[in-house]
């Protein structure tokens, strides 16, 4: 099991909770987070290769788009929160489409701002995890710090 972390101590050392997760295969391939207390999308630039040092490109969510993919992030988590209760089966994701109207709302109207601009940073992420629960209305229980390739 990996090594968790307390809250304190990463915000202490410069870490931000991941936000929105938008992608994962083994590991957090894109979402949103803070970076210099702005909120940002990420995407990784190794989709499939796995190596220790994954490069990002990151770009600005606009405050209004931050706040849709949160109101989206919140469906899932209760979506997923009935699922690990035994209430709701796979088929009923809101991701499949049809499932939720404002749910496919929000995958229409974000969907323009999930592509990195040609101007997104080229960043490396680094990694911890903080304690609670895996998915939660606030984030998730992965935390991300950035900084500079090179």
């Amino acid at each position: 099991m990996a090594e968790t972390w307390s809250e304190d101590r990463l915000v202490a050392d410069g870490f931000r909770r991941v936000l929105v997760e938008l992608d994962w295969y083994d590991g957090v391939r894109a979402g949103l987070a803070e970076v210099d207390g702005k909120v940002h999308y990420f995407q990784s630039l190794n989709q499939l290769d796995m190596v220790d040092e994954v490069e990002y490109y990151v770009w600005p969510a606009s405050d209004d788009v931050a706040a849709m993919e949160r109101e989206q992030w919140v469906i899932y988590v209760e979506w997923n929160r009935r699922y690990e209760a035994g209430e709701a089966g796979v088929d009923s994701h809101p991701g499949h489409g049809g499932i939720d109207a404002r749910y496919d709302e929000l995958t229409s109207l974000l969907m323009p701002h999930r592509r990195a601009p040609a101007d997104a940073l080229r960043l490396v992420a680094e990694w911890r995890f903080g304690p609670g629960a895996r998915y939660r209305a606030e984030g998730i229980d992965t935390w991300v710090r950035w900084k500079a390739i090179g």
